[in-house]
């Protein structure tokens, strides 16, 4: 399904920044720096959840932390490039535990898949045992992530 573009005025804009820089401020501390009563910066915060451009708060997990310090892509091609083969591998990749991120795109490759693993042979056994296991993976490339810096946040407005 995919979302329409919505007008968004520069309140709207203001309470996304807000929020995007750290998305657990109450919403008094929101309508404080965005300069608006705590009821309107309420009403406004509902309005753009309603309107689907607020869609949830991620957790940002320290993936060393928790045990999965090893990042690759994996590019993947599938043939024969059908819709069916294309929707199957999507929906079970993505469930897949160490599966982080799924990228479906166009040229060469049909995916890029993120993955997170506790150390290298995990990774090999996630590559030979799993993937080239399924029988639409045409080829398999994979990438060690030796660094990973993300922007969480959109810039907005002008």
């Amino acid at each position: 399904m995919r979302a329409e573009s919505v007008d968004l005025d520069e309140l709207d804009t203001a309470i996304l920044r807000e929020l995007q820089l750290d998305a657990r401020k109450t919403n008094r501390e929101v309508a404080a720096a965005v300069g608006v009563s705590p009821t309107t910066a309420l009403d406004r915060t509902r309005a753009l959840r309603r309107r689907g451009v607020i869609r949830g708060a991620i957790l940002d997990v320290d993936l060393k932390a928790v045990g999965r310090p090893v990042q690759a892509l994996i590019a993947i091609r599938i043939r024969p490039p059908s819709r069916r083969n294309i929707e199957a591998f999507r929906e079970w990749v993505s469930t897949l535990p160490d599966t982080l991120g799924l990228y479906v795109t166009t040229g060469t490759d049909d995916f890029i898949v993120h993955v997170a693993v506790p150390d290298n042979d995990s990774l090999y056994e996630f590559v030979i045992d799993r993937l080239t296991q399924r029988p639409e993976v045409a080829d398999v490339r994979t990438s060690i992530v030796y660094e990973h810096i993300r922007n969480n946040r959109v810039r907005m407005g002008s």
